[in-house]
C-alpha cells in the first residue's frame, strides 16, 4: 500500500469512527427524548390528579408512557443495527451491549412508573 492508498484508509477508518462515536450521541439524544416523555406523563399527573374522574389524566400520561417504551425500543434497535455495520479502529466506542443493558432499565423504569400512576 502507497502513502496514499494509507492515508486514504486512515481517513475512512476515521470516518467510521465518528460515525459510531456520533451513533452513541444519537442514542443518548433520543433517550433524553424518551425521558422527556416520561416527565410530561409525571406533569400531567400531578397536575391533573385533583380532577375527577382521574381516568383521563392517567390515560394521557399512559400515552406519554407508551411513546417513552417506543422511543427507547427504536433507538436501540437502530443503535445496535448501526453498531453492527461498523467497525471501531481508534476511538473507543460503547459495546453494543451497553445499549441493551441501558434500553432495559430504561424500560423498566418507565413501566414501573405507569404502575406508580395508576395506583396512585
Amino acid at each position: 500500500m502507497d502513502g496514499k492508498q494509507k492515508l486514504a484508509k486512515e481517513r475512512t477508518d476515521w470516518a467510521e469512527d465518528r460515525t459510531l462515536l456520533a451513533n452513541e450521541r444519537t442514542f443518548a439524544g433520543w433517550v433524553r427524548t424518551a425521558l422527556g416523555a416520561v416527565v410530561v406523563a409525571i406533569g400531567l399527573h400531578a397536575v391533573f390528579r385533583s380532577i375527577q374522574p382521574d381516568w383521563p389524566a392517567k390515560a394521557v400520561a399512559t400515552v406519554f408512557l407508551a411513546a417513552a417504551l417506543f422511543t427507547a425500543f427504536f433507538s436501540w434497535r437502530r443503535a445496535e443495527e448501526t453498531h453492527r455495520r461498523l467497525h471501531a479502529h481508534d476511538a473507543n466506542a460503547q459495546p453494543p451491549r451497553n445499549f441493551a443493558v441501558l434500553t432495559a432499565l430504561l424500560a423498566l423504569g418507565i413501566v414501573l412508573t405507569g404502575v406508580v400512576l395508576w395506583s396512585l
